[in-house]
């Protein structure tokens, strides 16, 4: 098993604890934004540029554009391909809010399906189904999202592609790093869209988001309306919007990107550490979905997951969650409603019942405490935790 380190017995388990984070690197923060204020550019710097390239590498795409947040990121990379007023874009039904409210704000019609009931994902055999059903010439684009940090069944929705004349925009908000068959996320679809809230493994000071292209169409016009629109000063184009990545947000991101691979790779030793210690305490079942025990997140094959949550499927949830905050560990639930059933979005027309398998991960799932720094002493005690409330 991996190596980590121990110390005192901790009186909880966070679920991401930043603080750590910055007593490692606190100095190198503190500086980049010193410069930052030092120079007065606090709108569109030399930082931003610079991140934009280290970042375009990074992905392994030409083009990185940087932005105000993951959810404008949606909306520009959307916007910036053309999609638009009479288009439908298929999309998943368990996902982060944004991904749908995105697609509304470009004027387009959100089309949903359903995901693995394994790795959360959109399944592109539902995609599949959605696009037949819908007639594929109504449909512009599919926005598959690489959820918790492994992308999605990239070989399925690029042969949708080849069959049908199709965009593909990648919702990468928390999959920085993670790679389909050694592609990097970001660099799969037709552009993509990052975020780097301060809970994401690349996370900045604040919001901020990143769109990646490897077409000069698409950059051209993504950088145009993440600035009202405004080729040149005072003289605007098209109606854009104020989506600008901040100066200070661009240098703490050029920091923390030559960290990312270290990091990343104690997010996958940390979910090895969980999968032995649920499999030698008898907790692990084999899925995909609850028995007595809990079904541990998989990674396909193709895919390197960076386990921006690491995540359970487990029976009694709710309760689980509750026992847990009484012993000090902590959880989350990453989402507790489908997208369907989300109020706000009741307007598209699903009927529950309509994903039964989004429905039921969202009444399943539960994201155990998981950071780089994050100690094999604090995993035993959520594991150790978890099996009382099971036994």
């Amino acid at each position: 098993m991996a190596s980590f380190p121990s110390g005192p017995v901790p009186l909880r388990v966070p679920s991401l604890d930043l603080s750590r984070e910055y007593r490692a690197i606190g100095p190198l923060l503190l500086k980049a934004v010193e410069t930052v204020f030092s120079s007065q550019n606090f709108i569109m710097g030399a930082q931003v540029a610079e991140f934009e390239g280290a970042a375009a590498a990074k992905c392994g795409v030409a083009h990185a554009i940087g932005c105000s947040s993951g959810t404008d990121a949606l909306w520009l990379a959307l916007e910036g391909s053309g999609i638009g007023q009479g288009d439908a874009v298929i999309t998943t039904a368990f996902s982060f809010f944004a991904t749908v409210s995105a697609i509304l704000r470009a004027g387009a019609r959100p089309l949903l399906a359903d995901i693995d009931p394994e790795t959360f994902n959109l399944d592109p055999a539902s995609a599949r189904l959605c696009l037949e059903s819908a007639g594929p010439s109504t449909v512009r684009a599919i926005l598959p999202v690489h959820l918790y940090g492994q992308t999605a069944d990239w070989d399925g929705f690029a042969l949708l592609k080849q069959q049908h004349p199709l965009l593909l925009i990648e919702d990468a908000a928390q999959a920085f790093g993670a790679s389909w068959n050694g592609r990097q996320a970001g660099s799969l679809g037709d552009a993509a869209a990052f975020s780097f809230y301060p809970t994401k493994n690349l996370s900045a000071g604040g919001d901020a988001g990143m769109v990646t292209t490897g077409a000069e169409s698409i950059a051209q016009r993504v950088g145009l309306l993440r600035t009202h629109g405004m080729r040149r000063r005072y003289q605007h184009d098209e109606v854009g919007w104020n989506s600008r990545l901040d100066t200070l947000q661009a240098a703490v991101l050029l920091v923390k990107l030559g960290f990312i691979d270290e990091w990343n790779a104690a997010r996958r030793a940390l979910a090895e550490s969980y999968r032995l210690l649920f499999e030698r305490a008898g907790l692990a079942d084999p899925g995909p979905y609850p028995q007595n025990g809990l079904v541990l997140p998989r990674t396909r094959s193709s895919a390197m997951h960076v386990f921006h949550q690491y995540v359970i499927r487990v029976r009694r949830r709710d309760q689980l969650k509750a026992f847990l905050r009484e012993r000090g560990v902590e959880s989350e639930v990453y989402y507790p409603l489908a997208l369907h059933q989300q109020p706000a979005l009741r307007s598209l027309g699903y009927p529950t019942g309509a994903f039964p398998e989004s429905e039921r991960a969202a009444a399943e799932v539960l994201a155990l405490p998981i950071f780089p720094q994050l100690t094999l002493q604090e995993q035993e005690i959520v594991v150790a935790a978890i099996a009382d409330f099971l036994s």
